[in-house]
């Protein structure tokens, strides 16, 4: 990302950028304790990889494969609430066609897309809120662009970072999804700020990169597990000048 006096506000990404998605293991057990299910441990294991490479944990793994049936829709799926539920949960069901023993609790697929919007399901990497404390401290506004289909805000509040964005832009709110350059427009709009003045911060180089269409300088980070990636974000402060 260059480096400028120029930048006045900062975009950031939500999964994999700011905060990640527990691991699938803990995902699965948590909606099967809440169940009062009891599976032996690597049954559970095998059963949450098999969801994993299904891509049905949002904000986990993508899919290995989409379904035919359900390519529309995973194209399409965080321009709605309903798109992004549908999409998740018709692919958690997938898994179930490969062995029928497989998880047979059918509410347990809603259970499953209810937990990963619970704030206990979520972890800021290491150095989210020194960044995004850094840069509220500078005067230097933030927006959160995501492709998602609930209101991640709680979220926020609930690891105390809420305080530091001035702007949240969800997909599902204005039915655009990335790399659409309307939903950075957006974001920047809400900033008061010209697209060109405004970094976005994110891990997907075609959903994210998109904001380059506006002329706003591009930041990626890996989209790694909290404790592999202790300080991928430090960087932009950089790009701020001095502190």
């Amino acid at each position: 990302m260059t480096t400028g006096l120029g930048l006045k506000g900062c975009m950031f990404d939500f999964s994999g950028t700011l905060l990640r998605i527990e691991p699938p293991e803990s995902w699965l057990r948590a909606v099967l304790a809440e169940a009062g299910i009891t599976l032996p441990e690597a049954e559970s294991a095998a059963y949450a990889q098999r969801l994993s490479r299904t891509g049905a944990q949002p904000g986990g793994a993508s899919p290995e494969s989409v379904p035919p049936a359900l390519e529309p829709l995973w194209r399409e799926r965080d321009v709605s609430a309903e798109h992004h539920r549908a999409a998740y949960t018709g692919l958690a069901r997938e898994t179930r066609l490969e062995r029928e023993t497989d998880l047979p609790w059918e509410d347990l697929y809603d259970a499953l897309y209810a937990r990963h919007m619970e704030p206990a399901a979520w972890a800021p990497y290491p150095d989210t809120a020194e960044v995004l404390g850094e840069l509220h401290g500078r005067g230097i506004p933030v927006a959160v662009v995501s492709n998602i289909g609930w209101d991640l805000r709680p979220v926020f509040r609930e690891h105390g970072l809420d305080r530091f964005v001035d702007v949240f832009v969800l997909s599902y709110e204005h039915g655009v999804q990335k790399p659409d350059p309307r939903l950075f427009r957006i974001a920047c709009e809400g900033l008061g700020l010209a697209p060109e003045t405004v970094a976005m911060v994110g891990d997907d180089r075609h959903a994210d990169a998109g904001a380059a269409a506006l002329g706003c300088p591009v930041h990626l980070v890996d989209h790694l597990p909290v404790d592999r990636r202790p300080d991928g974000l430090r960087p932009v402060l950089g790009a701020f000048g001095p502190a």
